[in-house]
């Protein structure tokens, strides 16, 4: 769609107003606001040194050191060489290139798709791009945001450019409202469980509607977080009233007149009322209750009142094997109660459910309670962990007996030391429960991080909804 034709979606006018070229081939040479790199980012870093080439925009290239850091022992030297090299390889390549770094000793270090929006360095209009796939996050704020493979971070840095092919339009309306132990992360998975793994493919996915506006910017932020798993290139919230308050005095954000003035054109982001989209889904929040995974990709959920499926009752043959596989991995029986799967583990954390609204909500179940199984809380960044520090959460998950500690991708990825052991089977709050996602032969259950402490304080799947009775 050529810029000004007609009514636009928000995708239309982040896209529009990026677009440096149109290229011959259909793709787009699009401008790049910010640049998120990580310790994972050094393939890009290596193309620029094999070519003798600076950071073209080092002033909008972020460095902050996720993936690979330990969650425990900062105050010691990192004891595996493999993740202390590749740690500090992320501080050379900063340092060589005058870039912002948000290190381990950075009192704002934290996951990358935490600390972006936190700090204020994605703010609405914005285009954010950051070579991890649930770069998608930053979109809750009306951001065009996505992730890009190793050889396009080369290219960033390089040109603070990147060549991509327009997304189709796809918006997914919401109304109603979420009951009471129902939060972003539910709302998340009762989507990709509608629209499948590859429903979002191809396209940019807007969330709207009266269930996603009520949503507070931290579910918004799981929602878009979570986008990427219904095969979406990238998830969007319009910005409203709730976006600015939230932005307002972030350290990055503009301050004072200069946030007014910005505030006026980000009010002018949300699509034109008669914008045509691709393709339209609907849903009615009211009929979605807590969901879990039991298989081995994001679109096998259910209401934890639910039974597992039975493959013979599919009536696609090839639908019928993934099932047969997927129980097969897990362990798991045809039509077996989710309630009555138990845990060995639990972990609340990650990009997706780490920030102080989703410890509030695990608090508020564990309060006064004893997990019966060992679990891991791991802050989604040093400021978080402060706040929830001020506010007392960390007693009362170690009062409940799980371990608190730092802020880093953790056992998420299974690749700085925090994994499930094979055959381990864990309640989770993070995005993906592929095979082997958290540790070689792992198991692992998605679900919020209310659900996650249900699991922890009963030992299996558990409906939280009763759990929350009287704790307001």
């Amino acid at each position: 769609m050529p810029p000004d034709a007609g009514p636009r979606t928000l995708f239309d006018k982040l896209w529009d107003a990026h677009r440096v070229v149109a290229g011959e081939d259909g793709q787009d040479l699009l401008w790049v606001d910010r640049h998120l790199v990580h310790e994972g980012s050094f393939h890009g870093f290596d193309k620029l040194r094999a070519r003798g080439a600076p950071v073209a925009r080092p002033d909008l290239t972020i460095a902050v050191a996720d993936h690979y850091v330990p969650t425990r022992g900062r105050d010691r030297p990192i004891a595996d060489p493999a993740i202390a090299d590749v740690v500090g390889r992320l501080e050379r390549n900063a340092g060589e290139h005058g870039l912002r770094l948000l290190g381990l000793g950075d009192a704002r270090q934290g996951i990358v798709h935490v600390v972006g929006p936190e700090q204020g360095l994605t703010l609405p209009g914005l285009l954010v791009v950051c070579g991890d796939s649930h770069t998608s996050t930053h979109g809750a704020l009306g951001a065009l945001a996505f992730g890009i493979g190793a050889s396009e971070v080369a290219h960033v840095l390089m040109t603070q450019t990147l060549w991509q092919r327009r997304s189709k339009r796809m918006r997914i309306t919401v109304s109603g409202a979420l009951a009471e132990g129902v939060g972003a992360k539910d709302l998340a998975l009762a989507i990709i469980a509608r629209i499948g793994a590859d429903g979002g493919a191809g396209h940019a996915v807007e969330y709207a509607g009266p269930a996603v506006r009520a949503l507070s910017m931290e579910g918004r932020l799981t929602l878009c977080n979570m986008a990427i798993e219904s095969g979406a290139r990238c998830g969007l919230v319009a910005p409203d009233a709730a976006t600015l308050a939230w932005l307002r005095g972030r350290p990055y954000a503009p301050q004072g007149a200069a946030f007014d003035r910005a505030a006026e054109a980000w009010m002018q982001l949300p699509g034109d009322a008669d914008a045509e989209f691709d393709r339209e889904l609907a849903l009615d929040a009211a009929e979605i209750a807590p969901i879990v995974t039991w298989g081995v990709s994001p679109e096998d959920a259910l209401p934890v009142t639910a039974s597992l499926p039975d493959p013979a009752l599919a009536a696609d043959p090839a639908r019928a094997a993934q099932i047969s596989e997927a129980l097969a991995y897990m362990d798991l029986r045809p039509g077996q109660r989710i309630a009555d799967i138990r845990v060995d583990r639990v972990f609340i954390g990650s990009c997706t459910n780490a920030r102080i609204e989703d410890l509030r909500a695990a608090a508020a179940v564990l309060r006064g309670r004893r997990a019966v199984v060992p679990g891991l809380i791991s802050p989604g960044s040093s400021p978080v962990k402060r706040q929830a520090e001020q506010e007392g959460l960390d007693r009362v998950f170690t009062a409940a007996g799980l371990d608190w500690v730092e802020s880093g991708c953790s056992m998420c990825v299974g690749m700085n030391g925090d994994l499930l052991r094979p055959g381990e089977r864990a309640a989770s709050t993070t995005n993906r429960n592929f095979k082997g996602r958290q540790g070689p032969g792992s198991r692992t259950h998605l679900m919020s991080p209310a659900m996650v402490a249900a699991a922890a304080v009963t030992g299996h799947l558990t409906d939280v909804r009763p759990l929350l009775a009287g704790r307001g």
